[in-house]
C-alpha cells in the first residue's frame, strides 16, 4: 500500500497556528488564510512566505481546496506585503 504525504485543511490550519496566527475553531482554509493575512507585519510574512515556499516546492500533495487559498489568499497578500516594503 503506497502512502501519499497530503497537505489538507488540518495540516494549513496546524502551520499556520504553529507560526502563531490565531483562528476560530473549524476555520476552513480559505478563512485561515484570510485569518493569517489580516495585519501582516514584516516578521510574520516573512514567517508565512516561508511556509508557503516550503508547501509550494515540497513533495507533499496539497489538496485542492488549500491550494486555492493559498493562490487567492496567501500568495496577493505576500506579494502586495513585500511590494510595499
Amino acid at each position: 500500500m503506497m502512502h501519499a504525504d497530503l497537505i489538507d485543511q488540518d495540516d494549513l490550519l496546524g502551520q499556520l497556528r504553529a507560526l502563531g496566527f490565531e483562528m476560530p475553531a473549524g476555520a476552513t482554509a480559505e478563512q485561515a488564510c484570510e485569518c493569517a493575512v489580516r495585519g501582516l507585519d514584516r516578521g510574520r510574512a516573512q514567517a508565512l512566505r516561508k511556509m508557503v515556499e516550503q508547501m509550494l516546492t515540497g513533495s507533499a500533495t496539497i489538496l485542492p481546496a488549500v491550494r486555492q487559498a493559498i493562490d487567492r489568499t496567501l500568495l496577493p497578500a505576500l506579494a502586495q506585503h513585500f511590494k510595499q516594503a
